[in-house]
């Protein structure tokens, strides 16, 4: 298992780096034989460490998990617990929904970016110069095919806020969001 381990504001000591890169393979192999990607990053904000943790499975679902706690350990092993219910949730649904020989439906490339949010002051100088807001963060990603219920899914192990894929039922680029209240809204848009 390929896992990438990083510190912002903070030192990772050797010993917090083997204790992760375990942890984390054993969990995931309890589940899935077939190899895995996952990254693990640390943040310190005032007392608190953040630890966010995302792996991608050789199946192509990504999962994300985040934890805090008052030390490192304690803020991985939070977001590792998480990990590992999302990985059962998955793995139950896999269970439930298995695909009887079916091959697996394709998958788009598709870029992805990042903008910049404006302050009050940037507003000012951007209302007179470029109309357009800056881009400080771009990357490419698989638009995978897939149904609604799948994708409702994915977003509900991704831990994002939405989900943009192509519709199986008609092969259409749709949306699916967390909304605020907690629910889900999907966007379909109609063939013009």
């Amino acid at each position: 298992m390929d896992i990438q381990l990083s510190g912002k504001n903070m030192d990772l000591g050797e010993a917090l780096q083997v204790h992760v890169s375990d942890k984390l393979e054993d969990s995931v192999h309890k589940y899935f034989d077939r190899g895995a990607e996952a990254t693990v990053t640390f943040s310190k904000e005032r007392h608190l460490i953040d630890c966010d943790v995302t792996a991608h499975l050789a199946s192509g679902v990504f999962l994300a998990a985040h934890g805090e706690g008052g030390d490192a350990y304690s803020a991985f092993e939070e977001s590792l617990a998480k990990l590992e219910k999302r990985i059962r949730r998955y793995k139950r649904r896999l269970k439930n929904h298995h695909t009887n020989g079916k091959e697996p439906l394709p998958a788009e490339n598709a870029s992805y970016y990042l903008l910049q949010p404006l302050g009050e002051e940037e507003e000012d100088d951007q209302s007179e110069g470029d109309p357009n807001p800056v881009i400080v963060a771009e990357s490419q990603t698989t638009l995978r095919e897939m149904t609604v219920g799948a994708a409702v899914m994915q977003l509900d192990l991704a831990e994002q806020p939405a989900l943009v894929f192509k519709n199986a039922a008609h092969g259409r680029i749709n949306v699916v969001y967390r909304r605020r209240d907690g629910n889900i809204g999907w966007v379909d848009p109609g063939a013009s």
